[in-house]
């Protein structure tokens, strides 16, 4: 099995105490990442073998919070994840860089249309 081509809703928690949330869509395609939320976009690559998969990301900031606190900062940001998927969802464990601070963070991926 693979990881289905499609586009995706995420939702992403920090772990480890760290405090925040944001959700947005992401496409995955052919191992490759694009997506974003209503101030960051994504881009990245993964890999993916047999229910496991791993890959990096960065986020960079699009549009400036007005009176929100952005994950990350603000701050453009690269991360590493590992998890698992199926047909239709995926799980995600990572850690995001920033600055010289390592935070870890959840997210749930949901298929919501293949490609």
């Amino acid at each position: 099995m693979k990881v289905t081509n499609g586009l995706y809703s995420i939702q992403i928690e920090m772990t480890d105490g760290g405090h925040g949330r944001a959700s947005g869509v992401i496409m995955l395609f052919d191992g490759k990442i694009a997506g974003g939320d209503s101030y960051f976009y994504y881009t990245g690559s993964y890999t993916a073998d047999r229910g496991k998969w791993r890959g990096e990301l960065i986020t960079n900031e699009h549009t400036r919070s007005a009176g929100v606190r952005p994950l990350f900062g603000g701050r453009e940001v690269t991360c590493g994840f590992t998890g698992s998927y199926s047909a239709d969802a995926a799980d995600v464990n990572g850690t995001a860089l920033v600055g010289k601070t390592s935070v870890a963070f959840h997210a749930k991926l949901a298929l919501r249309a293949e490609l």
